[in-house]
């Protein structure tokens, strides 16, 4: 485990979770939205809007890796299909839940140190990272799975 303050992401103390040599402490809304982005960026739902018991679900899902008495039909959703959600081609979602959550908690935190700077990629068309020095090209992230094919429609 990492002990350096500098290494570890602190928002809050809502959440505390260990990914990797990592120890994350999130504040609610903080691990809430991260989490939500997540399901977005991997296709298990189509939008962030979601409610706060569909919120709540995935939560618990990215942070217990389980949903024990789901609170919306999101949930129902997922513990209905789990043999087909939980892991689809090989992938866990619990892991790539954390893993998105982790990425970009650990990326702010390098924008915020100064070690990394938000750049526009124009050939994607988004934004990216950046060495603040330039010393390299853009920072390519690497591709996420897709829950596309098993995405909640509610």
């Amino acid at each position: 485990m990492v002990t350096a303050s500098d290494e570890n992401y602190v928002s809050g103390d809502d959440y505390v979770i260990e990914f990797m040599r990592y120890e994350f402490h999130f504040g609610a809304q903080d691990f809430e939205e991260r989490v939500t982005a997540a399901a977005v960026r991997l296709g298990l739902v189509a939008t962030n809007d979601l409610d706060e018991d569909e919120t709540g679900d995935l939560v618990e899902l990215a942070w217990q890796g389980r949903i024990a008495d789901p609170r919306s039909a999101l949930g129902r959703y997922l513990g209905r299909h789990w043999e087909q959600v939980g892991v689809l081609d090989g992938e866990s979602l619990v892991y790539w839940l954390r893993k998105l959550v982790f990425r970009s908690a650990y990326l702010d935190h390098r924008v915020k140190a100064g070690s990394l700077e938000v750049a526009w990629d124009e050939s994607s068309g988004d934004f990216g990272y950046a060495e603040p020095r330039g010393g390299r090209a853009l920072l390519e992230l690497a591709p996420t799975p897709s829950w596309h094919a098993v995405q909640y429609r509610g």
